[in-house]
């Protein structure tokens, strides 16, 4: 059974491997004529010609092998974005991604000049640990300096074999010599959904990517939302900002967890009469409780069929800005010497027949990415006019109302360290919108 892939970015491109039959089918549908065949021999004879030129003259020695794989990648590259020739080592770092684990330390780490800066240690893995800290700069792996390599070829260094051991050296802010770390290496499961409560009665889920285990960790973040909140619960923001993508029946099982019946999302490729369609299945892991759905220009392709079946089915409110516009499939067919294509086989459209390629979804609410300052204000309330008669409920407000402001003074608190599950909508404006807009959709449905 073969497992399209969706996804904006080649590096992000996450599948499973059909099966061989999905090659051989591929082949069979464009027979050529008498006519066709001559000219594609005769196009093959330039090829050939040109293979020898570059072989014979080129002003460096290259390999046959390396020319081919040059000349299959342009093949591919030149016909959309997402087509693409993978070696067999590409094809197997896909292949770590899309199962969602590996052998390696636990990091989330990006490229500061020349350097690898941590984003986070990954809570319970070996760097996380080891003490490895947000914002450390590791400069040499091994005593090797990290200097002059890229990010794929320093993370390539730390995963390896699971139980080997690796060096770090670091440097920490506020810590004047370098620290060496030695980090044993492990199974890290690549985490693609998060969840948090906002206040205490909104649920919030983060899916980063599509992979093999989405949808267990939505049916987990459900299940631990639930048992946190209880009855107080008022429904779900799912966040999809900046997901690029992944795989498409991960896709469609994200969007069946939150859809009681209906199509999700039909694919349709070179024969137009051969559409396949995925319908829901009854159950609703929301409880049909409200949803909004965060998306922005980072929200591609799997994360598309997610917010068009739920916009279209109005199962969920779309709030943010306009999405990526990824609306096509990608196969990987995978080719003699452990290499793989990665061609565009088909165009995916939502329930409604929407096709969103190169135009994106529009949210619901346009709600732009913008910081939110307090502006402060002289308030002069009824209480503070001279004579004002006073409240029946108290027997003196200003007395009461004095209490009030001296507590909330004495009981400010400094700044805490940064926790990753802690509520984020006071500092992110889109996703406070979406939590006053549950907390207003709760509100109105309890007053019908």
């Amino acid at each position: 059974m073969t497992r399209p892939l969706l996804s904006a970015f080649a590096l992000l491109s996450l599948m499973l491997l059909p099966n061989c039959s999905v090659a051989e089918e591929i082949k069979a549908t464009a027979p050529l004529d008498g006519k066709g065949n001559a000219e594609t021999y005769k196009q093959l004879m330039l090829f050939g010609e040109v293979f020898e030129t570059v072989r014979n003259n080129y002003v460096e020695p290259i390999s046959d092998e390396k020319i081919i794989e040059h000349a299959i990648k342009g093949m591919l590259t030149n016909l959309d974005p997402h087509s693409d020739y993978m070696t067999a080592k590409d094809f197997d770092d896909m292949k770590v991604q899309t199962k969602g684990e590996f052998g390696g330390l636990g990091i989330e780490v990006t490229m500061e000049e020349g350097l690898v800066k941590v984003v986070a240690p990954i809570d319970d893995t070996p760097a996380f640990k080891a003490g490895i800290q947000a914002g450390d700069l590791i400069t040499h792996l091994d005593k090797k300096p990290i200097m002059g390599m890229t990010l794929a070829e320093a993370v390539d260094k730390m995963r390896g074999k699971v139980g080997t051991e690796i060096e770090l050296t670091v440097r920490r802010e506020g810590v004047t010599e370098p620290l060496f770390i030695t980090i044993a290496r492990d199974v890290i499961k690549i985490k693609s959904v998060r969840y948090r409560i906002e206040g205490d009665n909104v649920g919030y889920i983060r899916i980063t990517t599509f992979n093999q285990n989405t949808y267990d960790g939505l049916k987990e973040a459900f299940k631990a939302i639930r048992e946190k909140t209880g009855d107080k619960l008022q429904g779900y923001v799912l966040d999809l900002r900046n997901n690029p993508g992944g795989l498409l029946d991960q896709a469609i099982a994200v969007s069946d967890a939150f859809l009681e019946q209906g199509e999700i999302v039909s694919t349709r490729g070179r024969d137009v009469g051969a559409i396949k369609r995925d319908n829901a299945l009854p159950g609703d892991l929301a409880e049909g409780l409200p949803v909004v759905v965060l998306i922005n220009g980072g929200s591609a392709s799997a994360s598309e069929i997610v917010s068009g079946a739920l916009q279209d089915h109005h199962r969920a409110v779309l709030m943010g800005t306009k999405s990526f516009g990824k609306g096509s499939v990608q196969t990987v067919i995978p080719t003699p010497g452990g290499g793989a294509l990665r061609l565009t086989t088909a165009r995916y459209f939502t329930p409604s027949g929407r096709s969103i390629q190169a135009k994106g979804i529009e949210p619901d609410i346009m709600v732009e990415l913008a910081k939110i300052e307090k502006i402060s204000e002289i308030r002069v309330g009824e209480e503070d006019l001279k004579g004002a008669i006073s409240n029946p409920d108290q027997k003196d407000s200003k007395a009461a109302a004095e209490p009030e402001k001296k507590a909330t003074k004495e009981t400010g608190k400094k700044d805490e360290p940064y926790d990753p599950n802690a509520p984020m909508a006071d500092k992110d404006y889109q996703l406070g919108r979406a939590v006053d807009l549950i907390h207003g959709i709760s509100l109105v449905s309890r007053e019908k």
